[in-house]
């Protein structure tokens, strides 16, 4: 039923646009910010493919300018929940016994639709309502949601292809990779469209339906990914989206005995909030939920003396700043040995001169505002603590300013010890911490950088000498579920570096490969017998004697 004879022809990576002056796209882009930013909007709810409108009202506001208003958004009630499990429910039979091909051909449809009908569209509105420049957003709600889009059905293709061995001719064994007995809640972050999308379509594609809790900072871009799944032709009730409080739409679906999973992206604490909450409910559910989740880092970047300081300084700029830090991947924790970092810090201090903050409308600007006042405020705490402190410094940036927009300049903080909070805690915002160590304590300082911290997401090491590449690789094995050599710890590429990390970062279910996607499947296998016997007997019970 599900298995699929037909495989998709490679994919390939959505070209990445460069917007660069004059050119169309840039003026495109352009027009739909402006034409956004001009237009406040209404965003209902989307249950069993119809729009719902509860009268309780939220507002969607630029971070750069939190007095603007992009929109007003309807939020979920517990009656609405109920709602949207019931239509996710309904839709599910229907939807789990579509062929593979044709599931498929709908998020295939997507992809081209997001690439190119809507690829403005759902740019401005990423930027406008999550703080992204036009690089960034361009790489996340348009190219990085394309490719989860069209590698998602090339991997899925090769998971219903892999069948077991029939050793003789008269039985024939087979595998049908089923989607699970319920539905999925997928919860879904601020910090990336793409992730937003990929949290239902890796579950959707392999014939489950969801419930969508989308960040309530995201609601923009998310709604808009939601109509042009519609559009593509997924089914009503497959998708259903809920903007509301967490807590209101947890406490229904994780007490309903049909629900089968989770697919999340957001905070450590929220997951674990998850795991115990299922485990005492366990004995309410039809099946055993499968939870995938990949939550918060304290990526870093690690450099030998052999490493070249200035493609140091700018993987450090690029990898701590790039949307205002706020990726899981973000570099937030550095090592360098003394004998570097005079020179990497003249190379940082000359690129943060140059670097510019403000408004996602003026493409001049490098960094942005962080993503809301809560996070401005931890941010804000960490750096003035810092300024504080006998045991760091503030080198650079440590400017804060949240009276237009959230704005954190980009800032560097030297730590005097190993162990100083910044160099260990999830900040999520545009603060790296440098901690130097003495060029003989390599290893010693690799064992500190994977004691340091209870995270495991993303790392890079730096070095020309392979032999401290090997070392490190060894030290760090479990420290990240991405590694980078000589390059930044940011960027993971779909079909490329599959993304996700273990110990407090999550269940490293990869998301980008077949292996997010087998976690949404339930296989049964299937034999059937081709001469079935017609004497209960086997040879061993001839009871003659061989003499």
């Amino acid at each position: 039923m599900n298995n699929a004879l037909f495989q998709f022809p490679a994919p390939k990576n959505e070209p990445v646009f460069g917007y660069e002056s004059c050119s169309q796209e840039k003026r495109l882009l352009i027009e739909e910010l402006e034409r956004q930013y001009e237009t406040e909007i209404e965003i209902p709810l989307i249950i069993g493919g119809k729009e719902v409108r509860t009268g309780k009202i939220g507002k969607v506001t630029m971070p750069t300018n939190h007095s603007h208003v992009l929109a007003k958004y309807h939020q979920c009630t517990a009656k609405e929940v109920k709602m949207a499990i019931d239509a996710a429910l309904k839709a599910r039979k229907e939807w789990a016994e579509m062929p593979y091909v044709d599931r498929a051909s709908i998020i295939l449809r997507a992809a081209e639709l997001f690439s190119k009908k809507y690829r403005y569209l759902i740019n401005a509105a990423c930027m406008l309502g999550q703080g992204k420049n036009a690089m960034q957003a361009e790489i996340d709600s348009a190219c990085e949601a394309i490719d989860f889009m069209r590698f998602n059905p090339y991997y899925a293709a090769q998971i219903y292809s892999d069948q077991p061995f029939s050793p003789t001719t008269d039985c024939i064994n087979r595998v049908e990779y089923r989607g699970l007995e319920g539905f999925i809640y997928s919860i879904t972050p601020f910090n990336f469209t793409a992730i937003a999308v990929n949290l239902n379509i890796s579950p959707v594609l392999m014939g489950n339906v969801t419930v969508w809790k989308p960040a309530t900072t995201a609601i923009l871009s998310n709604y808009y990914a939601m109509k042009i799944l519609q559009e593509a032709g997924v089914p009503d009730g497959v998708i259903n989206f809920l903007p509301g409080k967490g807590s209101v739409i947890s406490d229904v679906v994780l007490n309903h005995p049909d629900f089968a999973g989770i697919h999340f992206t957001g905070s450590t604490a929220v997951f674990q909030s998850f795991w115990k909450t299922v485990g005492e409910n366990i004995g309410k559910y039809k099946t055993y939920p499968k939870l995938v989740g990949e939550t918060g880092g304290k990526d870093f970047i690690f450099a030998h003396k052999s490493a070249n300081a200035k493609e140091l300084a700018v993987a450090i700029v690029r990898g701590s700043f790039e949307y205002q830090g706020q990726k899981c991947s973000a570099a937030s924790r550095a090592y360098i040995p003394k004998s570097l970092w005079a020179d990497t810090k003249k190379y940082v201090g000359e690129m943060l001169e140059e670097i510019k903050v403000g408004d996602v409308r003026d493409f001049g600007n490098f960094v942005n505002a962080v993503i809301d006042e809560a996070s401005f405020d931890n941010i804000a705490g960490y750096i003035e603590r810092a300024k504080n402190s006998k045991d760091a410094e503030v080198i650079f940036g440590g400017k804060c300013d949240k009276s237009v927009g959230y704005f954190v300049e980009p800032t560097v903080i030297e730590a005097k010890k190993a162990d100083y909070e910044s160099m260990a805690e999830e900040i999520f915002g545009p603060v790296i911490t440098i901690f130097v160590y003495e060029d003989n304590d390599f290893e010693k300082t690799l064992n500190i950088c994977n004691e340091t911290s209870p995270y495991a997401l993303t790392g890079s090491i730096f070095a020309y000498d392979r032999y401290a590449v090997l070392a490190a690789d060894k030290i760090l094995r479990h420290s990240s579920g991405n590694f980078y050599i000589n390059d930044k710890p940011t960027g993971a590429v779909v079909g490329q570096q599959p993304f996700g990390g273990g110990r407090a970062s999550g269940t490293n279910d990869k998301a980008g490969s077949y292996l997010n996607l087998v976690r949404w499947v339930s296989p049964r296998a299937i034999k059937e017998n081709l001469n079935p016997p017609t004497d209960y007997r086997y040879a061993f019970l001839d009871d003659r004697l061989p003499f």
